[in-house]
């Protein structure tokens, strides 16, 4: 899916809600146990009861991993499943790799070809050439992590440093997320990069912005994490939304029993009506 795809999907269905599938077996209704593929079924009901208020899913790998080759298979058949929907939909794989050579080769071979991911996220930590060949792909995103929701963030993201300033000897001061970002947007334009910001970062979100002005933004951390949609859309929307705002815990274990899918559609419905707002108040829908 390309940027303009993406940009129209979000104006037909008035919203940025990205789904997380991060689908515990652990945490699902206990009736679903009885299926031959638990993981898969309540995907599969989460996904038809959401999909008028969504524009993404995003898969967490970690999840089916987990589950060894069973776990492959449902994550698999998920991504079947949404490619055949009538209905078009940005999917993500969260899978936050991070290699270079033939191992990023081959990540970006699995995500794209095999299972028609549209993005992954990845890591940039190891420099261009583990996010090339994912932007290889042609209308497939890389989305680089930058400055993340968890409070170990700040062991490096937030680091202090310095930079040459126009080849002179004096120093710019800023923390390590923002030469991420301004490096990684070297790299490739906002038609292909996007980078992760997490929803609980508050002030940071104008820093993010200064240095990645016109970049999607992909946001966990509303919802169950504490995040504020209303903050996110204040500091980071753009005139063309610019934002991808996540949503797992909240949404698809609103409820352990048998109504779970419903209470799931509740939920996604209460945040698309604010997206919705959101939107109109930027002047981007009417």
């Amino acid at each position: 899916m390309n940027k303009t795809q993406l940009l129209n999907l979000i104006k037909r269905k008035r919203s940025f809600l990205c789904v997380g599938l991060d689908t515990d077996i652990r945490k699902i209704p206990e009736f679903l146990l009885e299926n031959d593929d638990p993981i898969f079924e309540f995907n599969r009901h989460i996904i038809d009861a959401t999909l008028p208020f969504v524009i993404s899913y995003k898969p967490n790998l970690a999840f089916y991993e987990a589950m060894g080759s069973k776990g492959l298979v449902s994550l698999e058949k998920t991504m079947n499943y949404i490619n055949n929907l009538s209905e078009e939909v940005f999917t993500i794989a969260d899978a936050k790799r991070g290699d270079i050579g033939n191992s990023a080769s081959y990540y970006a071979r699995a995500f794209f070809e095999l299972m028609n991911f549209d993005a992954v996220t990845v890591s940039p930590y190891m420099g261009y050439d583990s996010l090339q060949p994912f932007l290889a792909y042609k209308d497939k995103w890389a989305i680089a992590l930058a400055l993340t929701s968890n409070t170990g963030s700040s062991d490096f993201q937030l680091l202090p440093i310095k930079e040459e300033r126009n080849n002179t000897e004096e120093f710019a001061e800023k923390f390590l997320f923002e030469a991420v970002l301004e490096k990684a947007s070297l790299w490739e334009n906002s038609n292909r990069l996007m980078f992760v910001v997490g929803a609980t970062q508050g002030e940071l979100f104008k820093k993010v912005r200064r240095a990645a002005p016109e970049s999607f933004l992909l946001v966990p951390g509303v919802g169950a994490q504490g995040g504020s949609l209303e903050q996110v859309a204040s500091l980071g929307m753009t005139d063309e939304c610019g934002l991808i705002v996540n949503a797992s815990r909240s949404i698809i274990f609103a409820s352990g029993g048998k109504d779970f899918s419903e209470k799931a559609a509740q939920e996604a419905y209460s945040t698309q009506k604010e997206m919705e707002q959101l939107l109109i108040n930027k002047g981007i829908i009417s």
